[in-house]
C-alpha cells in the first residue's frame, strides 16, 4: 500500500498513540495525494496561497501560481487570519458504536477533528472545538495561537462517549455562543428528530455562518450485513432486542436511505454543505469536501 494512503486509513491511524502525529500523517498524506490528483489546485491554496478577492492589492497576486493554474491567488502573510471555524463533534454514546474490524464512529470523529484542527492551523486559521451530547461538554472558542492545537486535540483524545444525543438542543445552545460569522464544522450521526436538526442549522445560517455538516455512520448501519442471530441493543438506553437481521434488512435499509435522503434534502434547502463519511473510509474524501467548501469562503 502507498505510504500516503496508509496514513489516510482509520484502522492504520488508530494504531498511532502520538495524538499530534496522527494528525500531522492524515494532513501530510492528504496533501501529498493532492499533488497527484486533478485536485492539485487545493494543495497550492493550502499551503500558501489562498484565492484573489476584490479589493486586494494586484501587487500580491503570484503570477507564477497563475501561469500554472490560471487562477487568481494572493501570497498569504504570517498575521493573516483568513477563518474563523468551531469544529463541534458529537460525544453521544451512539457515536460509540464500532462493528467487527472497525473503529467507532466516534474515533473516527475525533481523528477527522483532529486533523482539520491541524489543517486549518496550517492555514492561519482560527479554530475553536465544542463537544457535545444531550447538551454542550466543552467549548473553546476560536483561536489562531499555535499553541492552541494541543489543547483542542487533547480534549478531543480523553472525551468519551456518553450520555444520550440532543444534537439539535446542543446546536442551538451553540449558535447562540458564536459571537463572529465564521464556518461550522459539524461531526455526529444525527441520531436525533429530523425536524429539530433543520431548524438547528437553520440558526447556524440565520446568524451568517457557513456550515459543513459530517454525517459519520458505520459501514454495518447502511448495509445492515450482521449475520444470522443477533441482539441489538441501544446505545443510549440499553434496552435489548433479539431479531433476525435478514428478515428486516430490505425494511431497515429503506429506513436508513429515507432518513439519509431526508437529511440530504434539508441540507440542500438550507445551503448546508453535507458528507456522508463511513467509519472505515478513508480520510480524504472528508478533507477534501472541507478544503472545496472553504475555497468558496
Amino acid at each position: 500500500m502507498n505510504t500516503n494512503k496508509t496514513y489516510l486509513d482509520p484502522v492504520k491511524i488508530a494504531s498511532i498513540s502520538n495524538m499530534e502525529l496522527r494528525a500531522r500523517l492524515v494532513v501530510e498524506g492528504f496533501i501529498t495525494g493532492l499533488h497527484k490528483s486533478p485536485y492539485h489546485g487545493f494543495s497550492q491554496e493550502f499551503s500558501e496561497h489562498r484565492a484573489y478577492r476584490p479589493g486586494d492589492e494586484v501587487r500580491n497576486i503570484d503570477w507564477k501560481v497563475y501561469a500554472r493554474s490560471d487562477r487568481f491567488y494572493v501570497k498569504q502573510y504570517e498575521e493573516e487570519t483568513n477563518l474563523r471555524c468551531m469544529i463541534a463533534v458529537d460525544s453521544s454514546k451512539s457515536m460509540a458504536y464500532a462493528s467487527k474490524g472497525h473503529i467507532s464512529k466516534f474515533q473516527y470523529a475525533v481523528y477527522l477533528g483532529q486533523s482539520l484542527a491541524f489543517m486549518m492551523m496550517g492555514q492561519r486559521d482560527a479554530v475553536g472545538l465544542c463537544v457535545y451530547h444531550n447538551q454542550i461538554q466543552t467549548f473553546l472558542p476560536p483561536s489562531a495561537k499555535k499553541n492552541y492545537i494541543p489543547r483542542i486535540m487533547k480534549t478531543l483524545e480523553e472525551t468519551q462517549p456518553s450520555d444520550k444525543t440532543s444534537t439539535a438542543g446542543a446546536l442551538n445552545i451553540l449558535a447562540e455562543r458564536i459571537r463572529r460569522r465564521g464556518m461550522v464544522v459539524i461531526i455526529s450521526d444525527l441520531f436525533d428528530d429530523i425536524e429539530s436538526i433543520s431548524e438547528a442549522l437553520k440558526h447556524f445560517r440565520h446568524k451568517g455562518h457557513e456550515v459543513l455538516l459530517f454525517q459519520i455512520l458505520d459501514p454495518r448501519e447502511i448495509d445492515f450485513d450482521l449475520g444470522s442471530g443477533s441482539t441489538f441493543v441501544d446505545m443510549e438506553t440499553s434496552e435489548e432486542m433479539l431479531t433476525s437481521p435478514h428478515q428486516i434488512q430490505a425494511a431497515y435499509q429503506q429506513s436508513v436511505q429515507d432518513f439519509l435522503n431526508s437529511i440530504k434534502e434539508i441540507c440542500y434547502n438550507q445551503n448546508v454543505d453535507y458528507h456522508l463519511s463511513l467509519s472505515n473510509e478513508s480520510f480524504d474524501r472528508s478533507l477534501l469536501r472541507f478544503l472545496a467548501r472553504r475555497a468558496k469562503i
